[in-house]
């Protein structure tokens, strides 16, 4: 949260400015804790469920062999069971109260509001699990089961992504310190606005993405930018700035999907080869479509 104060001799007021994105959520409350509280109680008990199973399967001098395995793998079994578990009340969640875009008010009489809280602080868990598994495409799996639209061949590296109503194209390159917000607070109110990201866009590193934001295909984020609200980004363009606006043209964006371009750093010599790629002639036309 940050608060901006103006004074003057004559006239005294304070204007403040709330600002929270869903990682932020001020306090931890206890209807939060009964879902906490369940979801690692039963983790717990399916990770000792299955040490004691593997004690009436495998010898003691075994178990003492491979201890060091048998520890990493109980650790996957208490993580995936967690996940499992979140889900499972976030299925629930959601069947009481339907997630929606667009503002509500951030109190907590504002059922948008107390079910949106509700459905983070579950992915919240969730996701913090899984980004400490040192497996590269384990987050990324995470994301999708918890409902962010989007495959394998895109990355998040190191970047803080909202969990709901964002949708990414194919090979989407989320950079080191970036924030992609679907949600924020601003004073009393709570917006939430799906984001689109087109296929092969890239974030630079500590850029910020507001709610409700578009990126068309082949636009690159600079470095240390951010968009506003609702902010719609022309396909094949490098922005740049706070907020970010047209730079130049993404010269390296190509349709040519049957030639590799290959560069000879020592003679600085560009040239393109031809493959074939192996799809049936009627499915060409939908090669680096456009969501």
């Amino acid at each position: 949260m940050t608060e901006i104060k103006y004074s003057e001799k004559a006239n005294s007021f304070d204007y403040t400015i709330d600002f929270n994105t869903s990682s932020a959520i001020s306090k931890i409350k206890l209807n939060f804790l009964l879902f906490y509280i369940p979801i690692l109680w039963i983790s717990g008990l399916l990770l000792v469920s299955a040490f004691f199973g593997i004690l009436d399967w495998i010898p003691i001098w075994l178990i003492f062999l491979l201890f060091p395995f048998i520890l990493f793998a109980m650790y996957f079994v208490f993580v995936f069971a967690a996940i499992l578990i979140s889900k499972l009340f976030l299925v629930l969640i959601n069947l009481i109260h339907k997630p929606k875009e667009g503002i509500f008010h951030a109190d907590e009489n504002d059922k948008d509001f107390t079910f949106w809280c509700r459905r983070i602080e579950i992915k919240k868990i969730g996701i913090w699990l899984l980004k400490h598994i040192p497996l590269p495409w384990v987050d990324v799996w995470g994301f999708r089961w918890f409902g962010v639209k989007m495959d394998f061949s895109s990355h998040l590296t190191d970047a803080w992504v909202d969990v709901e109503f964002i949708k990414f194209g194919r090979k989407v390159i989320v950079g080191q310190g970036a924030v992609v917000m679907s949600s924020m607070i601003v004073g009393k109110y709570l917006i939430i606005k799906e984001c689109v990201f087109d296929d092969y866009t890239v974030l630079g590193g500590v850029s910020t993405i507001a709610p409700g934001t578009l990126i068309g295909k082949d636009s690159i984020i600079g470095a240390l930018s951010s968009t506003n609200f609702g902010q719609i980004l022309e396909e094949g363009w490098i922005y740049f700035g706070i907020p970010g606006i047209k730079l130049k043209k993404n010269k390296f964006a190509q349709e040519k999907s049957e030639l590799i371009v290959k560069r000879d750093v020592d003679t600085r010599i560009k040239y393109e080869i031809k493959h074939e790629i192996n799809i049936d002639d009627d499915k060409r036309d939908l090669i680096n479509n456009n969501l």
